[in-house]
């Protein structure tokens, strides 16, 4: 069995790419497979820090397809599960800590301020093992996300729906 090759002497060759090469991948083709993430900013009526006390289970129109509805709102119900075990506690301590705000110098708020990064990491332990169980083999990735309101100044904490490209993404430096 004979093997042909093409001419030996262009083996080592190292060639330049031309601009024009159509193995290039353009910004355009960039942005049409790989969308801009779904924003799910919190729907509750109390804020905690940027924390709202839930989020809607409404299904966004741009996940046809990608996931079911059931399990869509099966999520964001189990956020906001942990959204009611743990914001009743951190508005109970933030009351607390603002009556008591004078006399201890600011220190009263620091109870607040610890029991709110303990409910964020919950979310985002939650978020991450929903994202191992279903959603990065349907090539999404839910995460917590700290975001500018639009209205104010303020911060606020919404989760971020991306969707993951299945092939590496080119990305020139």
């Amino acid at each position: 069995m004979s093997v042909l090759l093409p001419n030996m002497a262009d083996f080592d060759t190292i060639y330049e790419l031309e601009e024009e090469d159509e193995r290039i991948v353009s910004e355009e083709h960039l942005v049409r497979y790989c969308p801009e993430p779904v924003v799910m900013r919190g729907a509750g009526h109390i804020t905690v820090f940027g924390l709202s006390n839930k989020f809607d289970t409404e299904f966004p129109s741009v996940l046809t397809g990608k996931v079911a509805p059931e399990e869509f709102k099966t999520s964001v119900n189990r956020v906001n599960a942990c959204l009611k075990k743990n914001l009743p506690v951190n508005v109970k301590w933030l009351l607390c800590g603002c009556l008591c705000c004078c006399c201890t110098v600011g220190c009263s708020l620091w109870p607040v301020i610890c029991l709110n990064k303990r409910t964020r990491r919950s979310i985002q332990k939650l978020l991450e093992w929903e994202n191992n169980r279903l959603y990065h083999k349907l090539g999404l990735h839910w995460k917590l996300s700290r975001r500018k309101c639009e209205s104010n100044n303020m911060m606020e904490y919404v989760i971020l729906i991306e969707f993951v490209p299945k092939y590496p993404i080119f990305r020139p430096d």
